[in-house]
Order: structure tokens, then C-alpha cells, then sequence
């Protein structure tokens, strides 16, 4: 599961390669602190940790993380790095504020506080998203839109989404505000079109909270379908606005695929996607396996996960809304014979309900996709003990330039 709780907005000039020398454009250092790294906000945004590293560095210390904690139980395998990390962040949060002065800014929250520091480009998200960002924070004075004030909890605007499709170039907008009347929305959305007519689609979400959740629960589409389609692995998915789908899909497809070739399946396989989400992973398990279950809390992605097997022409796959552990716990009391179990659990690894349900169930192989190696390894030690052995384990660089590590390993009953 992608780290993506906070919006990244950061960049970086590698010593292996100039981002301009490639055609990308860069961020000049404006003596702040951040010489060396190419982004004049490297000390105040967060987001971006390995900035003052070459590629090759931060790539060598994110395989060393992973062997500290994983090369007592296998081999580890050399991470796969992107060609070319940059520009890599296909979904884009910015945040919209008041400057010192009062004036609309936009751009992410400083690190560890609610101030607001303005960005207008960034060096890992994707360009046409900071492009349209931009158009968004020059319309506001023509159209009248104020921005929201957290101290006063004044303002219309709180934050803009952007989603774009890595391989269909579907592009979609969502306009996060305060309340639910917009005045003049259908000709602010006719205007931002006119600039990007590359928006398929335009959504009005309203978040009246007073956390730090981007997204309410109300959304209004005010132009298109109100979701973008991309393809991965081959196969077609929807994404919604508040679906889970990874932030990087180049890096992505080369995940998912090691998952597959790890699980080994067959036509008589019967396989459980746990913590499916929108049923990435079991899709691509399906065209190969015989059976697969897709298993989620989310009411939502359960919607979508269905939606994007019916597109997909696959038949063999159903989804079931449950709790994984709970369903894992009934299946094994059941009776129940599964071959391959595929996990791809949060930050926080997966509870020990849910490892012990998944040792009583017993399959075969246990496939574990995860964003956080210090809980895949304590997840790995708990199997280990109900009679699982750990192969290969594949550390993925999803996310350059930051802290985030994906790795995915596979586990086999012992006999």
C-alpha cells in the first residue's frame, strides 16, 4: 500500500543526471539551505528526505534497510530503482491557505504543523498536475473564491486533487470545499477547461471537518463521469475519487508483477486477495489462477473492485466485504481449501488475528506485498513460528527521493 497520507511536493538534482539536462525543468535553490538538492523548500517541506543523495545512494540505503531487518529469513534480492524518478506522483494533493499578507497560496503543509508553504512546481509530482493547480489559484480573484482560513473557518476552497492516468493520460479534478454552494462553478469549470481540455472529468467534494482528512463524504460531479480509468498489468481500472490506486504506476506494474510470478498459480490454484482494495492484485491473479476471492472493509472500493472486473471480462473472481481476519478466521472453520493468500496491509502490518486466521487456514503460499519492511518483518517472524518459510524477498523503490520502501516476499508451508 502506497505511503500516501501526506502530499509530497518535492524534487531533487541526482549526481547521476540533471532533471533540465532531460527536459523536465528544475527548481533554482534561493539560498534558503536547500543548495545542492534542487528544491528550494527541502528544509521545510518533509516530504523528500534523501534529497542531498545521488539515486544510486538512496537505492543502496533503502536495500540496506531492507536486509537489517530481512536477511535473517532470505535473500534479498536488489531493489528496483526507476529510470528515470522524476515526475512520478500521479495523484497530487494541494493544499490552499492565506499567505502572511492574507493572499491565497497553495502548495503542502510545513512539516509537522498547518502553515501552509507555497509551492508552484515540483520535482516528483506529475507536471500537468502542477500545471492545473496553477490555473486553479489564478482563476480565484476573477471568480471571487476565497480560500479557507482554518483560524477563522471563512473561505470556500480548501484543496484541489488532481488524478491523472499514467497510461490513458485521463485526467481528473477534484475541487475540496468548505461548503456545498459554489457560485458560478459551471463556468469556473468551463474556464479551467478552456486552458487544459486534456480534464476528463471534474468533481465538487464537501469537507466541513476539522481534522486533517482531505475528502468529505458529499461529492457532486460537474463535469464527466466523476472517475478517470488507467491500465495496469493489462488490465482496465476505474479510480474514484477517494480510491486506493498507486500514486506510482510505473513502479507499480513492476510490483504487482513479482507478486504474481511469486505466487506460482495455476488453473486449480483457489486464491484469497486480502486487503484487496479496488482488487488490484486479484484481477491480475485471475487471469491465471481458477478461483480468487478479493476480501474489504470499504463499502467503496468493494463498488469499484466489482466494477473493474466486469470490464475486465473476468469471471472467476468475487469480492466479499468483510474484515480479512474475520473472513480468513470463517473460511479455516469452514473447511475451506485455499492454495495462495495474497496480503497487502497498511503501514501498520497486519494484526495477530489475522496472521493466526491466515496460519489456520493454511495455504500453500502466502504472498506478502507490504510499505513498511519493520512490520513485514515482524509479520514474517509470527508466520514463521505457524509453520511458514520465507524465500526471496524483492525490495521496490516506489517512492524516490522520500523514505517509503516497498518489498514483497513470498511464504511457504512447510510440509
Amino acid at each position: 500500500m502506497a505511503a500516501d497520507k501526506k502530499p509530497y511536493r518535492q524534487g531533487t538534482d541526482r549526481k547521476m543526471g540533471n532533471p533540465k539536462e532531460q527536459g523536465k525543468g528544475t527548481v533554482k535553490d534561493k539560498g534558503n539551505g536547500a543548495a545542492g538538492t534542487g528544491c528550494v523548500h527541502f528544509k521545510k517541506c518533509g516530504g523528500c528526505k534523501y534529497l542531498h543523495m545521488s539515486y544510486e545512494q538512496q537505492l543502496a540505503l533503502k536495500r540496506k534497510q531492507v536486509r537489517e531487518l530481512l536477511e535473517k529469513h532470505g535473500k534479498v534480492k536488489p531493489i528496483i530503482g526507476m529510470e528515470n524518478p522524476y515526475f512520478y506522483r500521479h495523484k497530487v494533493h494541494a493544499v490552499f491557505g492565506l499567505d502572511g499578507q492574507k493572499k491565497p497560496v497553495s502548495g503542502v503543509y510545513e512539516e509537522k504543523s498547518h502553515v501552509v508553504l507555497p509551492v508552484q512546481s515540483c520535482l516528483i509530482e506529475d507536471k500537468k498536475a502542477d500545471a492545473i493547480v496553477a490555473t486553479i489559484r489564478s482563476m480565484l480573484k476573477s471568480f471571487r473564491i476565497k480560500v479557507y482560513d482554518e483560524d477563522s473557518g471563512y473561505g470556500l476552497l480548501r484543496y484541489v486533487l488532481i488524478r491523472k492516468g499514467c497510461f490513458t493520460g485521463q485526467i481528473m479534478v477534484v475541487l475540496v470545499t468548505a461548503d456545498p454552494v459554489f457560485p458560478s462553478k459551471r463556468n469556473f469549470v468551463d474556464a479551467l477547461r478552456k486552458v487544459h481540455p486534456e480534464i476528463t472529468t471534474v468533481v465538487q467534494n464537501v469537507n466541513t471537518r476539522t481534522d486533517s482528512m482531505i475528502l468529505g463524504d458529499r461529492y457532486q460531479v460537474l463535469y464527466g463521469k466523476g472517475y478517470i480509468e488507467d491500465v495496469l498489468c493489462g488490465c482496465r481500472f476505474k479510480i474514484s475519487p477517494a480510491s486506493f490506486f498507486q500514486v506510482n504506476p510505473i513502479q507499480a506494474q513492476k510490483l504487482y508483477e513479482k507478486a504474481i510470478a511469486l505466487a506460482q498459480l495455476t488453473p486449480k490454484d483457489t486464491v484469497v486477495d486480502a486487503y484487496c482494495g479496488t482488487g488490484t492484485i486479484g484481477l491480475l491473479a485471475a487471469k491465471e489462477a481458477g478461483k480468487v476471492i478479493g476480501v474489504e472493509e470499504n463499502p467503496d472500493a468493494v463498488r469499484d473492485a466489482i466494477f473493474n472486473a466486469k470490464q475486465n471480462g473476468l469471471k472467476n473472481i468475487r469480492f466479499c466485504r468483510a474484515d480479512a481476519g474475520e473472513f480468513l478466521r470463517d473460511c479455516a472453520q469452514d473447511g475451506a481449501s485455499v492454495d495462495v493468500l495474497f496480503m497487502d496491509p497498511p503501514r501498520a502490518g497486519s494484526s495477530v488475528a489475522f496472521l493466526d486466521a491466515a496460519a489456520q487456514l493454511g495455504p500453500r503460499r502466502i504472498v506478502y506485498v507490504s510499505c513498511n519492511p519493520a512490520t513485514l518483518e515482524r509479520d514474517v517472524c509470527v508466520l514463521e513460528k505457524a509453520g511458514y518459510r520465507m524465500g526471496e524477498v524483492h525490495p521496490v523503490d516506489l517512492f524516490p527521493w522520500t523514505e517509503g520502501i516497498e518489498a514483497v516476499c513470498c511464504l511457504s508451508r512447510i510440509k
